[in-house]
């Protein structure tokens, strides 16, 4: 899974722009479906039935990673952006990104002021993402529009994975980990042995709103759901952090975040897989983040829905860092619920 996790990353596809992406996932999974097929907001929906008769599951991961969009060309040849989903202005100055226009990627820096020039500044300011700029080396407008480069052009981060110790950080971890995961379900269970129906939703825009993910609600009918994306820990020092979650510690379930209160039944479903499968595991109780879970809940009239959560440090960043033990927990807790799911009516309510 690792190697399917660093090519997906290295495929650009922010909110909005995620065509190449989706198309990598139907190129790898078309042979596998029984329906393979996109829908009008991009969604890839993929079905496989298993051999014998049980519920339908969706399984939501979200195609698209927080990025930027070329706004204005100014005359000197320097880039204004805007945001493609949730960033810390105070993490963008002197990152790198690969701006992809029609004509292929071109690398860039996001600008910063020289170190020389810091007793001449406010210190304490902190430059809001509207007054910074991207520099691709340009001399002037005319040179940016020979490169190819127009407003509406995508924008992400130029930060491939690495390994450091034993994990790894890159970009677009959020959630290019749970289509890994996704992809891998689908091209290890044994559907022999499942009973019932699996969906894929590789969804677009889950960072500006959940879009994908309402889409696809609004179309497919599940007995249950879940969404696979990454968390937010909080083991690293800062006064906020709580150490309620942590890299190393497992598999994440989750029973509360600000998008969703998990379904009861499908928690203590996973907790059961988990513990019979003797998957390291971790609860996940946060309000500082959403998942497709919070779309897909909602969809005719209530669908109990559940989250497997990736934990991640850095979330939203070039430099997200997860750890190869939790993704792979992830991806055999997710494996153990498609395979030991029976009844619609083990995710009942009532």
């Amino acid at each position: 899974m690792k190697e399917l996790l660093k090519t997906l990353v290295d495929i650009p596809g922010p909110c909005g722009f995620e065509h190449e992406v989706i198309r990598f996932l139907y190129e790898r999974l078309k042979d596998r479906a029984d329906e393979i097929y996109v829908n009008g907001l991009g969604d890839l929906i993929v079905v496989k039935h298993g051999a014998n008769k049980g519920p339908v599951l969706a399984v939501s991961a979200h195609t698209d990673e927080v990025g930027f969009i070329v706004k204005k060309i100014e005359s000197s040849g320097l880039l204004r952006f805007e945001k493609l989903g949730g960033h810390d202005d105070r993490i963008l100055p002197a990152q790198r990104v690969i701006v992809t226009s029609d004509n292929g990627p071109h690398p860039g820096v996001i600008g910063t002021i020289s170190a020389h020039m810091m007793k001449f500044d406010n210190a304490q300011m902190i430059r809001g993402y509207r007054e910074l700029y991207i520099d691709v080396g340009a001399r002037n407008k005319e040179d940016v529009e020979a490169m190819g480069i127009r407003p509406g052009d995508c924008i992400t981060w130029d930060s491939p994975v690495r390994e450091a110790g034993s994990r790894l950080y890159g970009h677009a971890f959020d959630d290019r980990c749970g289509c890994a995961l996704l992809v891998n379900a689908f091209e290890t269970v044994d559907f022999g042995k499942v009973y019932g129906t699996l969906i894929g939703i590789f969804s677009t825009q889950e960072e500006v709103g959940l879009r994908g993910a309402y889409a696809a609600a609004a179309e497919l009918r599940p007995d249950v759901a879940l969404a696979v994306d990454t968390t937010a820990v909080s083991d690293t020092p800062e006064g906020m952090m709580d150490h309620t979650l942590g890299l190393g510690e497992g598999a994440g379930i989750k029973i509360m975040d600000a998008s969703l209160i998990a379904s009861k039944a499908v928690w203590k479903f996973l907790e059961k897989c988990a513990a019979e499968e003797g998957i390291p595991y971790q609860t996940e109780i946060f309000t500082g983040i959403g998942t497709d879970a919070g779309a897909l809940h909602m969809g005719y009239g209530g669908v109990p829905t559940g989250v497997i959560s990736v934990p991640s440090r850095y979330a939203h960043s070039c430099v997200e860092m997860i750890d190869p033990e939790d993704f792979t927990a992830c991806g055999r807790l997710l494996n153990a619920f498609i395979l030991r799911m029976r009844s619609k009516e083990d995710f009942a309510f009532l």
